[in-house]
C-alpha cells in the first residue's frame, strides 16, 4: 500500500499515505455528510442491517439525497473515511439516544408511568423515530386491546407491520370471525401508501397516549383483601360487615380476595400441608391450633390436623389440651403467622392455591 499514488485532476502525484503518520489521505476533502454516505453505502454492501428508520425524515432524506449525487470513489479515499470513522467509533465513551422520545424509551421501567406519560405528551407523539417501532413493542394483550376498538382496516394496517411471530400470535387471540375478516383485508393493503400507514401509525400511538394510566395497580377489591388480610379478625370481619351493607358485590368481591385461616381447608391441597408446617415458626403453631376452635376455625385446625402425620397429630392433640384457652388476642396473631407463611410461599411460587369454584347461577 505504500507505494498507492492518487492523480488528482491537476495531474500531480498525492502519496496514499502521509510520510509521518501513516494515515490514509483522501484525494480531496469530504464533507461530513458525504463520509455519512460513504460508510452507509458501505455497510450496505456488507450486508449490515442498519435501522435507518430511526433517523429523522429529514436526515433520511439528506443522506438518501447525498447518495444519489455521488458516483465513484477510489480505495484511498474510502480508507481514510473508514479509518476515520473507526477512530471516531474508539473515542467514544458513552453515547445517549438521541431526542426525548428515546430518552423516555431508555428509562422505561425506571420511571414511574405517570412521568413517561407527561413527558411524552409535552414532547409530543412524534418527538423522533418510527411510531411503529413503539407499537411492535406492545404485548399481545395490549395489540388486541387496539384491535377491538378499531376499524378492520386499520387492524390490517396493524397486522401488516408487526413482526411475524407476533402477528401470529395475535390473530391466534382473535375470534374466527374477526380473524378472517383481518385477513381478508390484508389481502387489500397493497395500495396503500407509505405516508398512510405513517399517519395512522401516528394516530394509534397518539391513543395509547390518550389512555388513562391508573393511579393504583391491580383491583380496588384485591387492594382492599391484601389490607384486611393483615388486619386482625374483628376488625376484618367489622369492616365487611359495612362493605355488605354499603356494596354487596363488592363485599363478595374482597371476600374471595381474602385469605384466612378459615380458608385453608378450601384453598390448600391436603399434600401440601406438611410443606407448610415445615414453615410455620413453632412459636405460632401452637397458639394458632389452640386457639381456632374458639375463633371458629375448627374445621380449619381438624383439616391441618387430618393431614399431618399420625404421629404428630397425636403429640398436637395432646399440645393443644394442655395448653387450654387461649387468648384470643393471642390466637389471632398465631393465626395471621400461619397466613403469611402460606402467602410467602404463594409469592415465591412455592405453593399454588386452589381456585374457589364459582357458585352456578340458577
Amino acid at each position: 500500500m505504500n507505494d498507492l499514488t492518487l492523480r488528482p485532476v491537476s495531474g500531480i502525484p498525492v502519496s496514499a499515505r502521509t510520510a509521518d503518520m501513516g494515515r490514509f489521505v483522501p484525494q480531496a476533502p469530504l464533507s461530513k455528510r458525504a463520509k455519512a454516505a460513504i460508510v452507509v453505502r458501505l455497510l450496505i454492501n456488507e450486508g449490515a442491517d442498519i435501522p435507518l428508520e430511526e433517523l429523522p425524515p429529514e436526515l433520511q432524506a439528506q443522506l438518501t439525497q447525498q447518495m444519489g449525487a455521488m458516483r465513484v470513489v477510489d480505495r484511498v479515499t474510502l480508507a481514510a473515511v473508514v479509518q476515520e470513522f473507526t477512530e471516531a467509533l474508539d473515542s467514544i465513551g458513552l453515547s445517549f439516544p438521541g431526542g426525548i422520545a428515546g430518552a423516555i424509551d431508555a428509562m422505561d421501567g425506571r420511571i414511574s408511568r405517570e412521568t413517561s406519560a407527561r413527558l411524552r405528551k409535552e414532547a409530543g407523539v412524534r418527538a423522533a423515530g418510527d411510531p411503529w417501532k413503539r407499537l411492535r413493542a406492545l404485548s399481545v394483550e395490549e395489540l388486541q386491546g387496539i384491535v377491538a376498538v378499531e376499524s378492520t382496516e386499520v387492524s390490517a394496517v396493524l397486522l401488516s407491520k408487526l413482526d411475524v411471530p407476533l402477528a401470529a400470535k395475535l390473530l391466534g387471540q382473535l375470534s374466527g370471525p374477526q380473524a378472517r375478516q383481518i385477513t381478508y383485508a390484508v389481502s387489500l393493503t397493497n395500495d396503500v401508501t407509505p405516508d398512510a400507514v405513517d399517519r395512522i401509525g401516528l394516530s394509534l400511538v397518539a391513543q395509547l397516549d390518550a389512555q388513562v394510566i391508573p393511579a393504583f395497580q391491580g383491583d380496588a377489591a384485591v387492594r382492599l383483601g391484601a389490607i384486611l388480610n393483615s388486619s386482625s379478625t374483628p376488625l376484618r370481619e367489622d369492616v365487611l360487615s359495612g362493605l355488605e351493607e354499603n356494596d354487596g358485590i363488592l363485599a363478595t368481591a374482597v371476600r374471595k380476595a381474602i385469605f384466612t385461616f378459615g380458608n385453608i381447608p378450601a384453598r390448600i391441597s391436603p399434600r401440601d400441608i406438611p410443606r407448610v408446617l415445615r414453615e410455620v415458626p413453632p412459636e405460632a403453631l401452637l397458639p394458632a391450633m389452640a386457639g381456632a376452635e374458639e375463633m371458629g376455625f375448627a374445621e380449619a385446625r381438624d383439616f391441618i390436623l387430618e393431614n399431618m402425620s399420625g404421629r404428630l397429630a397425636d403429640q398436637m392433640r395432646e399440645e393443644i389440651a394442655e395448653a387450654g384457652k387461649i387468648k384470643p388476642a393471642d390466637a389471632d396473631t398465631a393465626m395471621s403467622a400461619f397466613v403469611a407463611v402460606i402467602r410467602e410461599m404463594e409469592g415465591r411460587g412455592d405453593l399454588v392455591l386452589v381456585q374457589e369454584a364459582e357458585p352456578e347461577e340458577e
